[in-house]
C-alpha cells in the first residue's frame, strides 16, 4: 500500500472501531500475518485513538474498513499461510521456554544446567547417564558421575584452589582425545560445580593455535590427556612464561615442570558440593568457551553464558525427547553439537546418552540396536556416509525414532528416509557464536531452517544484498542495507539486542567488533554478521547455500574451518574405528 491508502484506511478503521470493532480488527490483522507489516502499526495507532474517536463515528465506516481491507488482499493466499497453526505452536513452545530459563536463572540462586544434574542423580541414581562404546566400553550411572564430580571438586579445590581462582571465576581449558570422555566430563562437572567455567580446546590442535587457544582464554589451569604429551611439551615454555599450571589426567607426569591430577582425584571424598560454592553465577556468567575460527584468524572462545547454555540444552524438549529416550552422539565435544545440545542436554533431560569416540558407518546401527537408542544426532555427512553404506536386511530393524542435527542436504535426506524408516528429522541452523537460530519444525526436506513474522518480532533478522568482491553488505544512497527478495541469496544479519546480545569472543574487544555491522535497517543500529549466505522461500523456509571468506560451515555442526584444512580434518574425524 502506498502512503494514501495507508492514511485513509487508517482513518476509516479507527471510526468504525467505535461501532463494530472485530471485522476491522480480524482484516487487519489477517493483512498482517500476509506479510504487510505496517499493517501491526496500524492495528496499533487504531487501538489508541478508539477510546476517544470511536463512540462519536458511524457504524458505516467499519463496513468501509473491512471492505478495503478485503479488497487489498491478494487474489490468493499466499504460501506462509498454510503453515499458520505451526508458527503459532513453535512460536508459543519458544515464549515458553525462553519464560523458564529465565525464571530458573532469576532466582536469588540461579538453578543452572548442574542443579538440574543433581536432582535427576537423587531422582534416579540407578538409572545409566552415560555410555561409552569405545575401547573399555563403560557406563556410568547418575550417582556415579555425580561422585567422580564431587570428587574432583574438591580435588580441584584442593589442589589448585588459588590457581583456579574461584573468586573471580576464571576458566580451567581441558585438551582430552576422546578416549579420555568420560574422565573429561566427570572433570567439567566439578569443575561446574564450583562455578568455574570451561574452555574445551580441539585435541589435534598444535604449536601457534594451541597457545593462542589457551591464552585467549583466560584460563590459569591447562588439563591435558597424558596421551597428548607432544602436543603440551611443544609449547610449554610458552604457556609456563605466561604462568599458566599444566598438569596430566593421569597418576603419573613424564615432563618436567607439569603435574598430574590422578591421585589427587582418586583420593579426594565423594560428599555432595555445597551450591553456595557457586553462589556467585548470573544469567550472563561464562559456562562453557567453545572455539570457533570464525571467518579469519586463529579460533576464538566464543563465550557461553549459563543463560545461553541453558536455553540450547531444554531446546530437545521442542523436539519431542523425553527421559525414556536414549540419545546417541557420535559428534565431537569441543563443539556445541555435541557438547551442549547433545551430552548437557541429557544431563538437563535425565536421558541416557551414548558416546561412541568417533564417527563409524559400519558400527552406527549396531550401537544403536544394542544400546536402544531413539534418538541420533548428525551433521549432514554423517547420514550421507550412513546412506553410501551397502544395505543389509536389518536396515529397518532399530528403535530410533528422531534425528537431531544440521547441515542435511535435501537428496540424503528422502535417501535416509526411504532406506532406514519414517525417522522425524529436526534439521537445526546456527552457530556458536551467533544471536539466531532457525528449526525446521514442519519437518520440510532440504530445508535448514523456518520462519515467520512471529519468530521475526522475536528474533528480529534480515538477509541483505553483499558484494562477492568485498564480502560486505551493499548499502543503498542513505547508507542502508538492501533486503533480498524471496529466493534470493542474502548474507544473514541478526539484530543485537537485549533479548538477543552478541557476546562475542572472551578476549581482544576487536576482534568481536568485527562481527558487527551497524546502519542495517535504520541508522545507528547493531546486526551481528554471520558470514552465512542464505535463502528464504515464500513459505518462510530457508536453505543455506554459501559462506563468505576463506572458511566454510563445517557440516553445520556451528563450526568453520580452512577450506583447504576441511578435507583432512573430517577424514580423520570419521575414519571407521576397528
Amino acid at each position: 500500500m502506498d502512503i494514501g491508502w495507508r492514511l485513509a484506511f487508517l482513518l476509516l478503521l479507527v471510526g468504525g472501531l467505535g461501532q463494530s470493532a472485530w471485522p476491522a480488527v480480524v482484516a487487519l490483522v489477517l493483512r498482517w500475518l500476509l506479510g504487510d507489516s505496517i499493517c501491526l502499526v496500524l492495528l496499533g495507532l487504531a487501538l489508541l485513538g478508539w477510546p476517544w474517536l470511536g463512540p462519536w463515528m458511524p457504524s458505516w465506516l467499519s463496513v468501509a474498513a473491512v471492505a478495503i481491507t478485503l479488497a487489498l488482499l491478494p487474489a490468493q493466499p499466499p504460501p506462509a499461510l498454510r503453515w499458520l497453526p505451526a508458527d503459532l505452536a513453535y512460536t508459543f513452545s519458544i515464549l515458553c521456554l525462553g519464560l523458564k530459563t529465565w525464571a530458573r536463572l532469576n532466582r536469588r540462586r540461579p538453578d543452572t544446567f548442574i542443579d538440574s544434574f543433581e536432582r535427576w542423580a537423587r531422582a534416579q541414581p540407578g538409572r545409566p547417564i552415560l555410555v561409552w562404546t569405545g575401547p573399555g566400553s563403560q557406563s556410568v550411572t547418575f550417582r556415579e558421575l555425580d561422585a567422580q564430580a564431587c570428587r574432583a571438586a574438591w580435588a580441584m579445590r584442593a589442589e589448585l584452589g588459588g590457581a583456579l581462582g574461584l573468586h573471580a571465576r576464571e576458566p580451567t581449558a581441558l585438551l582430552m582425545l576422546p578416549s579420555q570422555t568420560m574422565a573429561a566430563l566427570a572433570l567439567w562437572l566439578g569443575l561446574a560445580k564450583l562455578g568455574c567455567p570451561v574452555a574445551w580446546i580441539n585435541p589435534h590442535s598444535r604449536g601457534a593455535p594451541l597457545v593462542h587457544a589457551v591464552l585467549s582464554s583466560g584460563a590459569q589451569v591447562l588439563i591435558v590427556d597424558p596421551d597428548l604429551r607432544e602436543n603440551l611439551e611443544e609449547v610449554l615454555p610458552k604457556l609456563q612464561a605466561e604462568d599458566i599450571r599444566c598438569f596430566y589426567l593421569s597418576y603419573s607426569s613424564p615432563t618436567l615442570g607439569v603435574g598430574a591430577l590422578g591421585a589427587a582425584l582418586e583420593a579426594a571424598p565423594p560428599d555432595p558440593v555445597p551450591a553456595e560454592l557457586r553462589a556467585e553465577i548470573k544469567p550472563q556468567s561464562p559456562a562453557l568457551f567453545i572455539y570457533t575460527s570464525g571467518t579469519t584468524g586463529l579460533p576464538k572462545p566464543a563465550i557461553l553464558t549459563y543463560e545461553r547454555v541453558l536455553h540450547i540444552s531444554s531446546m530437545l524438549t521442542l523436539f519431542g525427547v523425553t527421559a525414556d529416550d536414549v540419545v546417541y552422539s557420535v559428534l565431537p565435544l569441543y563443539h556445541t553439537m555435541g557438547l551442549v545440545l547433545g551430552v548437557l542436554s541429557c544431563l538437563e533431560l535425565g536421558v541416557t546418552c551414548v558416546l561412541a569416540p568417533k564417527f563409524s558407518a559400519s558400527c552406527f546401527w549396531d550401537d544403536c540396536r544394542q544400546h536402544g537408542v531413539t534418538v541420533i544426532q548428525y551433521v549432514g555427512e554423517v547420514l550421507r556416509y550412513l546412506c553410501n553404506t551397502p544395505q543389509r536386511p536389518e536396515d529397518r530393524t532399530h528403535t530410533v525414532r528422531l534425528a537431531i542435527g544440521s547441515g542435511l542436504r535435501a537428496d540424503v535426506w528422502e535417501t535416509f528416509q526411504q532406506r532406514f524408516g519414517p525417522i522425524r528429522i529436526w534439521e537445526v541452523y546456527g552457530s556458536t557464536e551467533g544471536n539466531v537460530g532457525f528449526v525446521n519444525y514442519p519437518g520440510r526436506c532440504g530445508a535448514h531452517g523456518k520462519t515467520s513474522c512471529f519468530l521475526r518480532m522475536l528474533s528480529p533478522y534480515e538477509l541483505v544484498q553483499f558484494s562477492m568482491e568485498t564480502e560486505e553488505p551493499v548499502r543503498d544512497n542513505r547508507g542502508l542495507c538492501i533486503p533480498v527478495r524471496p529466493g534470493e541469496a542474502g548474507l544473514l544479519l541478526s539484530q543485537v539486542l537485549g533479548r538477543q546480545p552478541f557476546l562475542g569472543y572472551r578476549g581482544a574487544r576487536e576482534l568481536s567488533e568485527r562481527k558487527l555491522v551497524r546502519n542495517v535497517r535504520r541508522p545507528n543500529d547493531v546486526y551481528y554478521n554471520s558470514g552465512d549466505v542464505l535463502t528464504v522461500d515464500r513459505e518462510g523456509f530457508l536453505y543455506f547455500r554459501d559462506r563468505l571468506g576463506d572458511t566454510f560451515r563445517s557440516g553445520g555442526r556451528g563450526r568453520t574451518c580452512p577450506r583447504e584444512r576441511w578435507r583432512a580434518c573430517w577424514h580423520r574425524w570419521t575414519s571407521c574405528r576397528k
